[in-house]
Formats: structure tokens, sequence, C-alpha cells
């Protein structure tokens, strides 16, 4: 079975999505919506701490929030 990784716009995800589902030869795995929310949204403070528009974490400070 082979793999795919796809960027889809935010608009049209859930319709992408609810269209793949139909396709008998798609699996497609259950992931929660909020799941995905929050990880866009890490993904999102990745980038602007990158960029130097927000304050990075030192490990501590990380390993305190767990």
């Amino acid at each position: 079975m082979k793999q795919v990784t796809l960027t889809i716009a935010d608009n049209k995800f859930n319709a992408f999505l609810e269209f793949i589902k139909t396709l008998d030869y798609v699996k497609v795995e259950d992931v929660e919506e909020n799941t995905l929310e929050e990880l866009q949204n890490s993904l999102k403070q990745v980038k602007l701490m990158q960029e130097g528009k927000l304050p990075k974490q030192t490990a501590q400070e990380f390993l305190n929030e767990l």
C-alpha cells in the first residue's frame, strides 16, 4: 500500500475529505478534528518563532508545560 501527503486549503479540506471517503480503494485514518487543529496551530507557532515574531521557549519551560 502507498501513502500520499497532501496540502489542502483549510476551506476545501472537509469537502475533499468527504470526497475521498467515497472511493473504495482509499483508506482514510480517523483523526479527531481537534487534533488536526492543534497540530496546525503548533506548526504556525513554530513558524512564527523561526521568523522571530514569537519568543522561543527554553527546554525547561517546554517540559514544565507537559
